[in-house]
């Protein structure tokens, strides 16, 4: 089990649960992530900690698609790297540069990092379909559980990252040098070559709610951790009132998927609020549309005697939640497996 420190400063609004002290279902997710991660101490599981609900879920999606099943672990974390680009999230952009680099292929993990295109075609394709949700996927629809799972996972986790980590994934921002995401990718190199059988992440949800598995991967474990993911993390929504919740929802409904202007531009929508909803409403919205631009106003405004951090990190989750099932209609609206091939 890694054991090594967790960077100070990573942490903006949440203090984790440390895994010396983690019980129940969070201590289960914890031995998972050393035994299929290698890591004991992962900054975005760690910050989902006060939610065990939605750390499981987190941890069994990101599973289940990105580690686990038929596939290429390459042409997968292509597709994380990519929605991580897209979505403007420079701590999951630096970790996934590092897994790129564990899977061997140096030269493909840089140059995405530095926005050029795969001289590998199917990568190529893999990337522009990552970063423009409405390219038509250019995998067949049987692996689309992988792909679009993947894809999926990583609207999710940037969001969460963006809104409750700072940049730091490792001291020092050192994950900048070149030298160091290459050394970090080697000595993550046999973890990450491993193959994990599938299922064998879902014991962490055992009693939690879920939702109907989505067509795109019904039947599979990525089905089952995505249903499930996304009935913990929408509950989160009761943190809102009605016209609050409502207002977050068409809002994101109505999102054409752009990164909103600079300005206060988001709170538009929310001007039929209650005032006293208002605050919750719009780390709802922002957690959602724009997660990097959560400040430290915008959560003092919300947090009061009665709010915990469990009530954060389920409240961001909801709008996280909200958007990934926004982007999950645009991609599969885009038509999976339109194009063939593997991506890699």
């Amino acid at each position: 089990m890694n054991t090594t420190p967790t960077p100070a400063g990573q942490f903006r609004y949440v203090t984790p649960v440390r895994p010396q002290d983690a019980t129940g279902r969070v201590a289960q997710v914890y031995a998972r992530l050393a035994d299929d991660f290698g890591m004991a101490r992962m900054a975005v599981f760690l910050t989902l900690s006060p939610a065990p609900a939605v750390l499981a879920g987190t941890w069994a999606l990101l599973r289940e698609s990105l580690l686990a099943g038929p596939g290429s672990r390459t042409g997968r974390e292509v597709v994380a790297l990519g929605v991580s680009l897209a979505n403007r999230c420079p701590f999951c952009v630096a970790a996934h540069t590092t897994l790129l680099h564990a899977t061997g292929d140096h030269r493909l993990a840089e140059t995405v990092a530095a926005g050029g295109v795969p001289a590998d075609p199917g990568h190529a394709a893999l990337l522009r379909w990552a970063k423009d949700r409405r390219v038509p996927a250019p995998f067949p629809a049987d692996e689309a559980p992988a792909y679009v799972g993947t894809a999926l996972t990583f609207h999710f986790v940037n969001r969460i990252a963006s809104s409750l980590l700072t940049e730091n994934l490792l001291p020092g921002n050192l994950q900048k040098s070149r030298l160091v995401r290459s050394v970090g990718g080697r000595a993550m190199s046999r973890t990450v070559r491993r193959e994990l059988p599938p299922g064998a992440g879902l014991d962490v949800l055992a009693g939690l709610p879920t939702s109907p598995e989505p067509a795109w991967a019904a039947g599979t474990p990525v089905g089952t951790a995505y249903a499930t993911l996304m009935a913990v993390a929408g509950a989160g929504g009761e943190l809102l009132g009605e016209a609050a919740r409502t207002a977050v929802t068409e809002a994101v409904a109505a999102w054409d998927g752009e990164h909103p202007p600079m300005g206060d531009r988001l709170s538009g929508p929310l001007t039929g609020v209650p005032g006293e909803e208002r605050p919750a409403a719009r780390l709802a919205l922002l957690a959602a549309l724009a997660p990097y631009r959560v400040t430290d106003a915008d959560v003092t405004a919300w947090r009061g005697a009665a709010t915990t951090d469990e009530d954060l990190v389920r409240l961001v989750a909801f709008g996280a939640a909200t958007a990934t099932r926004h982007v999950e209609g645009v991609l599969t609206g885009a038509g999976v497996g339109a194009e063939g091939g593997s991506g890699g």
